[in-house]
């Protein structure tokens, strides 16, 4: 505002000096004319008022074109007190974009009941003839005058011995003859068949019609796997086709084994081999009906 005052006041004293020096400008020229005619006192007094009103109008005219105010700012009315925002942090640079990989959620496995194993079974080496699994085949101590090679029948505790080195045999579980069909001596493996064929002797027969007169070997036969014919008689050592019969006193006077067993001992036995039935001392186990 006082700028812009003060301009104004400017602006009309230039006006006022310009009205001024125009009529005294005119004065002038009379003057002159007067001067010429003579009068001269009248030319000193349009003069000075010449000067003076050029004295004013300068520095009129100077006060408005070189005076200057000091830069003025204007005055803001303040605001009240503002809490300044809090600043947002700066972004920083992103990260290299890795991929991000959420691993799925574990799941406890369902509760899954752990069958327990059974116990295996207990094996018991046999040390007695009435012994748990006596019948299993087995090297025993054996005392024995008799030459390696020689087979002995203890009838009555239905083993069978063949003798080996060093006071020790290999012993079987066997089935032997039932009450009545017997015996006892020596006698020598005559010959060997594997899968042999059978065809019951007469006697037999004779108390058993229904048997057949011939039957080729094969599993369903009742000599099994393997034969020995012992000397000249109808007497064999042989397997079987009814394991469940080892150890019973079920045959008609033959020596049956296990088909596993009377193979084991077809390998190890020679033909002329001695064989020695021991005559029964013990009551042997019976076979059911």
């Amino acid at each position: 505002m006082a700028i812009s005052s003060l301009n104004e006041i400017a602006s009309k004293l230039v006006k006022i000096c310009w009205v001024l020096v125009r009529s005294t400008g005119d004065r002038g020229k009379d003057m002159a004319k007067r001067a010429k005619r003579g009068k001269t006192e009248a030319l000193a007094l349009p003069v000075m008022g010449r000067v003076a009103i050029g004295a004013v109008a300068a520095a009129a005219l100077g006060y408005g074109l070189l005076w200057r105010p000091a830069s003025v700012q204007p005055i803001r009315k303040q605001a009240a007190h503002q809490v300044p925002a809090p600043s947002s942090p700066t972004p920083s640079a992103p990260a290299p974009s890795t991929p991000i990989h959420v691993a799925a959620p574990v799941q406890a496995p369902a509760s899954v009941p752990v069958p327990i194993p059974a116990p295996a079974p207990r094996v018991e080496t046999p040390k007695a003839a009435d012994a748990p699994g006596r019948l299993v085949r087995q090297v025993v101590d054996y005392v024995s005058h008799q030459t390696p090679g020689t087979v002995v029948i203890d009838t009555g505790n239905t083993f069978l011995y063949l003798v080996l080195n060093d006071g020790q045999a290999m012993r079987y579980g066997i089935g032997v003859g039932r009450e009545g069909f017997t015996w006892s001596g020596e006698q020598t493996v005559a010959r060997k068949t594997e899968w042999p064929d059978w065809r019951p002797p007469a006697e037999m027969i004779s108390r058993q019609p229904y048997l057949p007169r011939f039957m080729a070997g094969g599993p369903g036969n009742p000599l099994g796997a393997r034969a020995m014919y012992l000397g000249d008689t109808e007497y064999r050592i042989h397997g079987t086709n009814k394991p469940d019969t080892i150890g019973k006193r079920v045959s008609s006077g033959c020596i049956r084994l296990t088909n596993e067993d009377v193979a084991d001992l077809y390998d190890r036995v020679k033909v002329g081999a001695k064989v020695i039935v021991l005559p029964a001392q013990a009551a042997p186990i019976l076979a059911e009906k």
